[in-house]
């Protein structure tokens, strides 16, 4: 069973009880989920994933004034509920997954999570939070929320970046697929430096996955998760297809056997299927932006349209930061 659905199940046959039995006091005023931290917070988990931090399990989110009262009080009932459930054991935690779940304070859990308590005020706040960090304090399943405020947040982080940071965000990821794919590749491939090449070709593929993120609204998951997370995407879900061709290609060093250091300038070594494969994805790309109205230029090299795309930003401070910058 998936780790989300058992704690939903979890949680109506244990826990929702024990809070309206124990806490009579707290009507109304808990929220209930599995929100954070863990693959199973974004539906990935699986057979391989039950060796730590599985096992039944769920969050109660509490406002600080409830925590405060009663969070202590009702921990040490949390932690008294059936430890196995349903076939499953008791939660069997790592070094880095304890706090994740039990009785928690909500400002607390996203100040932990994106280092403040609400929702960002103003462009800078939002530039200052990493994709990952947001997956993150937004993934999973809200349960119940009758009182509203854990949700208040939650909806207004689901709303994604304003704008602006979107677009500043899609332009540094412009110029670092640009840089790292369409230029740097075939240059440390022209030097004979493999691991350069291959730390390009990384740089590249991590610089795409956010892009397509980036282009559908979503909110980049963290590393393990990202390329698993495109499936499951409306737009440029096919580059992960593309992007797991490039990852299981062979060494491409024949194709550049005799290349002299003015060759392939201004042209493409199409006998490099990994470059075929880059252009490839930077033309999907392009012909989604175009889609979008934040570009109307027509070459391939992503970098051109970098100025073209800063140009769509209103706010004069996302605007003059540095074009890799976000």
């Amino acid at each position: 069973m998936k780790g989300l659905e058992l704690a939903e199940r979890y949680y109506y046959a244990y826990g929702k009880g024990m809070v309206e039995e124990k806490f009579p006091e707290l009507k109304g005023r808990v929220a209930a989920g599995l929100v954070g931290q863990g693959s199973e917070c974004l539906g990935f988990d699986d057979n391989i994933s039950m060796d730590h931090d599985y096992g039944p399990s769920f969050c109660l989110w509490l406002t600080r004034k409830d925590y405060e009262a009663y969070g202590e009080a009702m921990m040490e009932e949390y932690r008294k509920l059936p430890k196995s459930f349903e076939g499953a054991e008791g939660r069997q935690e790592s070094l880095h997954g304890s706090g994740r779940v039990g009785v928690l304070c909500i400002p607390d859990f996203y100040y932990g999570l994106l280092g403040m308590e609400d929702v960002p005020e103003n462009n800078r706040e939002w530039m200052g939070i990493r994709e990952a960090s947001l997956c993150t304090a937004t993934n999973g399943k809200v349960f119940e929320d009758p009182l509203g405020e854990f949700s208040r947040i939650r909806n207004g982080l689901l709303d994604f970046y304003p704008e602006d940071v979107r677009i500043k965000k899609i332009t540094a990821r412009a110029a670092a697929m640009a840089q790292s794919g369409q230029y740097n590749y075939a240059r440390a491939m022209k030097r004979g430096e493999n691991v350069a090449a291959k730390l390009a070709l990384a740089e590249f593929t991590q610089n795409a996955i956010s892009m397509v993120y980036l282009l559908n609204k979503r909110y980049t998951p963290f590393y393990k998760w990202m390329h698993r997370g495109m499936k499951g995407l409306p737009l440029l879900s096919e580059i992960g297809d593309i992007l797991n061709l490039l990852a299981l290609m062979e060494e491409q060093s024949a194709a550049w056997e005799g290349v002299g250091e003015n060759d392939y300038l201004y042209t493409l070594n199409g006998n490099d299927k990994c470059v075929l494969i880059i252009e490839a994805v930077c033309n999907l790309v392009l012909q989604e932006l175009a889609a979008q109205g934040l570009t109307d230029e027509e070459d391939n090299f992503l970098e051109n349209h970098t100025l073209s795309l800063m140009e769509k930003i209103k706010d004069p401070y996302i605007r003059s930061l540095q074009i890799m910058e976000g």
